[in-house]
């Protein structure tokens, strides 16, 4: 499974940023679809989650609350990841990936993870 990141770029603090994953020749039915962060020097943590199939369902790190939107397009089979007012912490790498509901939004329990994409806020 090949997943995709785009969106990533540098931003001054305050500024957004839409992160995107896609998964060509692969659907992303009944799985969880998440986003991580590896900050500099740090390990690699989760920022938010999505469970495909129960859309209701969705996991936000604290430091992503009231900032961040995970969101899922069916029809074009993307998940995304709308940053609001970023800040220099949020810098780093963001990695897509999937792994089955039982995992849920745990580093070790996913399956499948993209090559991440840059993220930097300047201050």
């Amino acid at each position: 499974v090949q997943l995709v990141e785009s969106g990533g770029g540098v931003v001054q603090a305050g500024g957004s940023l839409r992160l995107s994953c896609t998964a060509p020749g692969f659907t992303f039915g009944n799985y969880v679809v998440g986003w991580f962060r590896q900050g500099p020097g740090s390990q690699r943590k989760e920022v938010s989650c999505i469970h495909t199939i129960s859309v209701g369902t969705i996991h936000y790190a604290d430091s992503a609350k009231g900032r961040f939107t995970i969101s899922q397009n069916e029809a074009e089979n993307t998940v995304s990841l709308q940053m609001n007012n970023l800040k220099p912490e949020d810098t780093g790498l963001y990695y897509c990936a999937v792994g089955e509901p039982r995992s849920w939004c745990t580093d070790y329990g996913m399956d499948y993870w993209g090559k991440g994409i840059q993220v930097t806020v300047s201050s």
